[in-house]
């Protein structure tokens, strides 16, 4: 039997293992789905021993404290600075780590179908590991992209700078943060939320709950809300893509 896991911290939230254990069992396909709470990164190595290990999957907080245990990157991971798909490569007794990012598939296929011409400059809250490949997607289709941090660097947004006049030109709003995952519903994101019009394009990366507070504020003016679910299931089938191409 293959393995194929998740690793992360917490792991509480995740929807993974339920997704490709359900997947296996309605494709008989002959492979188990777990999870690996790594409580720091450096418990890596230990699942380099697991025999059977075929690929992980990576979430926050790892998918760039990672990229040292890897061999080799693919060229988009590397561009994008993120892996959230890492691939066991063995033969004749040696094992290669090949670490690939899917995000930016499954963002790029959720969230092209609803932008408009008035969708020209996006700003990303957060500036973690799913954050960069939204932004390699949201430019590779041609907007303009500026991160918003609490600790802000060069070309960065801080929150503060978030007033009405920056939602006017920034008409996609893109959460990449943890803010209102389960169970911290009642949490989002600080943003002027009454700034917000029908003009506007929300989407949150947390997809439990299915409707955050960030979206249904945004939804409430009268916004495009757009839950992170879809992405979660495309960027998991890229995975799957992933791990069984030869």
């Amino acid at each position: 039997m293959k393995r194929y896991g998740l690793i992360g911290f917490p792991l509480g939230h995740s929807f993974s293992g339920t997704y490709f254990n359900e997947k296996f069992r309605r494709e008989g396909i002959h492979a188990r789905y777990d999870l690996f709470e790594l409580k720091d990164i450096a418990e890596f190595q230990s699942l380099k021993l697991i025999d059977d290990l075929c690929g992980l999957n990576v979430t926050i907080p790892y998918k760039q404290q990672v990229i040292p245990y890897l061999d080799e990157m693919d060229e988009t991971a590397a561009k994008i600075g993120a892996v959230n798909v890492i691939k066991f490569i063995r033969s004749e007794g040696s094992l290669v780590l090949k670490g690939f990012n899917s995000d930016v598939i499954g963002f790029s296929n959720s969230i092209k179908p609803f932008l408009k011409q008035n969708h020209k400059k996006a700003f990303i809250l957060g500036t973690g590991g799913a954050s960069k490949a939204m932004e390699y997607a949201l430019r590779k289709m041609g907007l303009e992209v500026k991160l918003v941090s609490r600790n802000p660097t060069d070309n960065q947004f801080s929150y503060s700078d978030i007033n009405g006049d920056v939602l006017t030109e920034y008409t996609v709003v893109v959460n990449s943060t943890p803010a209102g995952m389960y169970p911290h519903v009642d949490e989002c994101p600080d943003i002027p939320y009454d700034a917000l019009t029908s003009g506007h394009l929300l989407f949150d990366a947390v997809y439990n709950p299915p409707e955050t507070l960030f979206l249904k504020k945004g939804k409430e003016k009268g916004a495009v809300a757009l839950s992170g679910m879809e992405m979660l299931t495309g960027q998991a089938e890229a995975a799957w893509g992933i791990w069984e191409t030869p």
